[in-house]
């Protein structure tokens, strides 16, 4: 009997779905169909064993950007090296196609010829989608790049896109900055995130190139609490300034004069801060709380006993962190991680810090500005460098039936 898709553990739905997107562009061959009516577990069963692991992958913005934090990240940037439009059109629908079965906890299986390579790397069978969502934003080259306009979408740039300027006190690596496209993955367990950014990176063979990658990771800690950062201090505590559908629409989302494509969308800006450990760790407890202009331990400003109290700015150091972070007025929603990297050969010290990623509607108003003062004038250069910087806009979240920057390149 002639197996159905939904015998094959994918609804009819979803495979009128797929059926559509593959009309449209997707070079599937017998093996890519054989994959998708292939599912290692059915959509109920992915249900079951996730639960509230899954976090959906289509709605009216990105997920990644205010869900809540998972544990691990990483952080990929790719160099298209597509010739053509078209070229490039197929590598996002694989992308996308790729992204809706593993946010839903599912993994491709191969087919019956075992000559040819695994559809599907295999790290994740019968693992759960451990609240994975993978974020995408497209950088400042990919629009145009030395006057050229690549895909014929430099009309379709964003308003404030834009390389990061160059900023006192750092020493960027520029082959760990900028880029064409970003996915940033982040999942609770490791391995599923892992799994993702190893199969986006399979997937764009002989379409793009990895530029470069980073992996981070926070502390679990109880649900709700301000993750630390290596230093030992909270991080992202100002958050909660502006966490409500309201606030994000200030904050985050992507407001008027942006092309029709960025409505709903944001701007992520990534920095690589290598910590100076060895320099901090004998450093007294007093130096490095008025470096930050907090208790260590309780998250509290000075003057304050709580970590979320109001912040009274004559009770802090004039070059202490939050005071020149409360002076440039302005609000940016962090989603930072820790990374290690470990050991400098050239020093012996170990390479070691932050992954610094935040969004926000407006990075000339409100990122450069307060990058600008902290790059100056804060306590905190004393202890960290400056490694890695890049920007990158990312656009409204996906519907149903639509791949990775249709609504930009059919604009």
């Amino acid at each position: 009997m002639e197996r159905t898709p939904k015998d094959a553990g994918i609804t009819r739905r979803e495979f009128l779905k797929w059926s559509a997107v593959a009309g449209s562009g997707i070079a599937m061959g017998a093996a890519g169909v054989s994959a998708i009516l292939g599912l290692s577990q059915a959509p109920g069963k992915v249900s079951e064993a996730a639960g509230a692991g899954q976090i959906p992958m289509y709605g009216e913005h990105q997920a990644g950007i205010v869900t809540p934090q998972q544990t691990y990240m990483y952080l990929a940037s790719f160099q298209i090296t597509a010739a053509d439009r078209p070229a490039v059109i197929g590598l996002f629908r694989d992308w996308t196609r790729f992204s809706d079965l593993s946010t839903r906890g599912g993994t491709m299986q191969s087919g019956d010829n075992k000559l040819l390579p695994p559809s599907d790397t295999g790290e994740t069978l019968d693992l759960p989608a451990s609240r994975l969502t993978v974020t995408f934003g497209f950088g400042p080259a990919f629009f145009s790049q030395d006057g050229k306009d690549r895909f014929g979408l430099a009309a379709q740039a964003p308003r404030y896109l834009k390389d990061i300027p160059r900023m006192p006190r750092e020493n960027l690596d520029k082959t760990l900055s900028g880029g064409d496209v970003c996915i940033q993955v982040c999942a609770e367990d490791q391995q599923v995130a892992f799994h993702a950014v190893r199969n986006f990176i399979r997937l764009s063979t002989g379409l793009a190139s990895l530029k470069w990658l980073q992996e981070g990771f926070i502390s679990g800690g109880t649900a709700g609490q301000t993750p630390r950062n290596l230093f030992g201090f909270k991080d992202g505590t100002a958050n909660q300034l502006h966490q409500t559908p309201e606030g994000y629409q200030d904050v985050v989302w992507a407001g008027e004069g942006e092309p029709s494509w960025m409505a709903g969308g944001t701007y992520l800006a990534y920095r690589k801060i290598r910590m100076l450990l060895e320099v901090w760790d004998r450093t007294p407890l007093s130096d490095q709380e008025d470096t930050f202009g907090r208790n260590k331990t309780s998250g509290a400003a000075y003057g304050a006993k709580h970590e979320f109290d109001p912040v009274d700015l004559g009770q802090l150091p004039a070059n202490a962190h939050v005071t020149l972070a409360k002076q440039s007025g302005k609000l940016i929603h962090r989603r930072a991680y820790s990374y290690t990297g470990g050991i400098d050969p050239r020093t012996g010290h170990m390479d070691a810090g932050l992954l610094f990623i935040s969004y926000q509607r407006n990075p000339d108003e409100q990122f450069l500005p307060m990058l600008k003062l902290m790059q100056s004038q804060d306590k905190l250069n004393e202890y960290v460098s400056h490694v890695a910087s890049a920007m990158f806009a990312c656009p409204r979240g996906l519907r149903e039936g639509e791949y990775l920057g249709q609504v930009l390149f059919e604009a």
